[in-house]
């Protein structure tokens, strides 16, 4: 396999399509096989913690670790991607990343222990964090500029089908099986994905002579940790009864939360400091670079809104199910389901129209579904239709669709070659802090508005509903920001990089 695209095929034109690098398709197939996997992972254990609980003998605060250590080894772990990847050979890159997401697949249905079970998944989530800017960095290497929308396309699939499915196919697994038998049902296809992409990847792209910055290893890994975990803590409100003289109880603790979250903004402009002062020695830990160039700078805010936006969808409207609507996690699973498949199927048709339109036609009617469906979702009430409900986020993820792929090929393809690593690896850290933003701001406006009432016997009467209302109107303003910033988007694709389309005339300015 050839180390860099064809040039040739860079300068194709409307009437002579470019031509990918030979055997890029093969490749780009491994890399999706194998983030599909880990993407499954990370929501496929969610509805399987009371079980843990039951299990492994902990309560409510402990179990939440599985998901928090995995997040937080994320939003570590991503950063350093972006020099994993001008460092190493694309296949020993993969070959960490799948490596270690089997291993800690492995280590989690054999674990014996909810110790045990939290270092595998921390483990794993080391592998998922490589994955996806491995992805996006190979595409950006291998598809030429004007066939990238429709392989982003596909990347989409990816991205929202996994999490779709995750729920709904654990809460079958649970209903026949016991909670190890969801990573006895991972380990094959994550042990197939690791072998087929060890022995037919080749080298993707030029490696540089990087030198490793200890401090800024150091900046990344407390930065961007205490950040998220400060973002979740106080997102959260805290943990409730929690011993609070001990230090995992501080931390957890709405106070507490505060003060990690300070000092991770502080941390987190410290790395962002001395990589500037590196750019100047030509020796970035991760490129920042990235951001004088326009596009970049603008799809990186409209996905980072985008995502803090579908937390509404994502993290409310469950909550709005199971507490309000009393529906369990399956039956919550199965209403989600339609907006993920949807979502996902439209990957590749949204691709092949940023290909030929660009992107401001696709995403700016996205955002303003977007924004109409968080508004009707602020009006749910106790005795909403559930038709009405699954249309919305159907509608939901449609705007999604529209907006994701536009931004994602339109902020990563003016970036040079040598930025496409560095790129990659911003995009995927602010989507995990946009991500920890959204659940902090939504979570916490939807406590802060939920009320109790007393009644006339003495009782108490929780009603979540002002919380929800609270909720989804701030995700309308989110919508709306995210509508705004599609108007600085390009109308259509550059003049050198368009391509029809199934007989479709070239976009024109």
């Amino acid at each position: 396999m050839p180390s860099s695209p064809s040039q040739p095929a860079l300068g194709g034109t409307a009437e002579q399509p470019p031509q990918t690098a030979p055997g890029a398709m093969g490749t780009i197939a491994v890399l999706l096989i194998a983030a599909f996997v880990v993407i499954l992972n990370e929501t496929i254990l969610n509805v399987a913690l009371p079980h843990l609980m039951e299990d492994l003998h902990v309560d409510a605060a402990t179990v939440q670790w599985v998901a928090t250590a995995f997040m937080l080894t994320m939003a570590v772990v991503i950063p350093t991607t972006g020099f994993l990847l001008q460092k190493f050979s694309t296949r020993a890159v993969f070959g960490l990343a799948m490596g270690s997401f089997a291993l800690g697949t492995l280590l989690a249905a054999l674990a014996p222990s909810f110790a045990i079970l939290l270092v595998a998944r921390v483990i794993q989530a080391f592998g998922s964090a490589i994955m996806l800017p491995l992805l996006m960095t190979t595409i950006l290497t291998l598809i030429p500029k004007q066939r990238r929308g429709l392989v982003m396309g596909n990347v989409s699939i990816v991205i929202s089908v996994a999490p779709a499915l995750g729920p709904t196919i654990s809460g079958f697994i649970l209903a026949h099986f016991p909670w190890r038998s969801i990573f006895w049902f991972v380990l094959p296809i994550a042990v197939l994905a690791l072998i087929i992409g060890v022995t037919r990847l080749g080298d993707v792209g030029s490696r540089g002579d990087l030198r490793l910055d200890v401090l800024s290893v150091a900046l990344s890994v407390f930065g961007f940790g205490l950040l998220v975990h400060g973002l979740s803590t106080v997102g959260a409100g805290g943990t409730q009864g929690g011993d609070s003289d001990s230090f995992m109880g501080w931390a957890t603790s709405a106070g507490g939360g505060a003060v990690i979250l300070t000092v991770g903004v502080l941390l987190v402009a410290a790395f962002a400091l001395r990589q500037l002062h590196l750019q100047r020695k030509d020796n970035p830990f991760l490129d920042l670079r990235t951001f004088k160039h326009r596009d970049f700078t603008v799809s990186v805010a409209l996905m980072a809104v985008a995502m803090m936006t579908l937390f509404g969808g994502v993290i409310v409207l469950p909550l709005y199910l199971q507490t309000i609507r009393g529906l369990d996690t399956l039956q919550t699973g199965l209403i989600l389901l339609p907006g993920g498949l949807i979502m996902g199927l439209l990957g590749p048709v949204i691709g092949r129209l940023f290909d030929a339109y660009g992107p401001r036609p696709l995403a700016v009617p996205g955002a303003a579904m977007l924004t109409f469906v968080m508004f009707n979702f602020s009006r749910l009430q106790a005795d909403t239709a559930v038709w009405w409900i699954v249309v919305l986020q159907i509608a939901m993820s449609v705007g999604l669709a529209m907006i994701f792929t536009p931004a994602f090929t339109a902020g990563l393809n003016p970036l040079p070659p040598s930025l496409y690593s560095h790129g990659s690896a911003t995009l995927s850290t602010l989507q995990q802090v946009a991500g920890a933003v959204g659940t902090a701001l939504l979570v916490g406006i939807l406590q802060a508005g939920t009320t109790v009432l007393q009644n006339p016997d003495g009782s108490t009467t929780t009603d979540a509903i002002p919380g929800v209302h609270a909720a989804f109107l701030t995700a309308t303003g989110l919508g709306a920001v995210a509508f705004v910033l599609t108007l600085f988007m390009r109308k259509s694709t550059p003049e050198n990089t368009r391509v029809t389309v199934e007989g479709s005339e070239p976009a024109t300015h």
